[in-house]
């Protein structure tokens, strides 16, 4: 039996043609670093795959929402991107966003369907980078403030059951605190 499971699924793994990553896929990751907006441009309308992504993980739509490259992440929304996709951490582009405090990326983000409350590997949601890594400051705030907006579960803890209203008090991030607390938070 173990033997024909394991038949079934290198049958289908092989039926399906991996996507190949191009020259020109690692050029629009590379620009994206950059933050050359032009050459991204100029990539994703010879068909780079805004998808694609590299050894690391990163893929041109992933990094300009870790990165804030704004531009960048609207060209690569135009152009398809799949808003389920993670980097090596489990995040989607809105997790690192969050974490590095890009307000602007963390305000065009949630206009689409990407899940706000998606939890990475190490069990947190945009929310709790933003209790756990912000420094409390108001960019920090101002994110916080467009994922309530958005829905996101104020409540929802991580692995070890901690919240993010619990993460902000432990940090004496009291405005977050304050705010969570305002917005329903346990």
């Amino acid at each position: 039996m173990r033997r024909l499971f394991s038949f079934l699924i290198l049958s289908i793994l092989l039926a399906v043609p991996a996507l190949a990553f191009t020259d020109q896929d690692r050029a629009l990751i590379e620009a994206t670093a950059r933050n050359d907006i032009e050459a991204a441009r100029r990539l994703i309308a010879a068909g780079a795959n805004v998808n694609a992504q590299d050894e690391n993980r990163d893929s041109a739509f992933l990094l300009a929402g870790a990165e804030g490259r704004l531009e960048v992440l609207k060209m690569t929304l135009a152009a398809g991107a799949d808003l389920c996709s993670t980097n090596r951490y489990g995040g989607t582009a809105l997790i690192p966003a969050c974490h590095h405090g890009h307000v602007e990326t963390v305000r065009e983000l949630p206009k689409t369907a990407i899940d706000v409350d998606h939890v990475n590997r190490l069990g947190w949601t945009a929310l709790l980078e933003v209790a756990i890594l912000g420094d409390g400051s108001e960019r920090y705030l101002e994110i916080a403030r467009l994922l309530i907006a958005r829905g996101a579960k104020v409540n929802l803890a991580d692995r070890e059951g901690v919240t993010p209203l619990a993460h902000a008090r432990q940090r004496r991030h009291e405005a977050l605190a304050a705010l969570l607390s305002k917005a329903g938070a346990r």
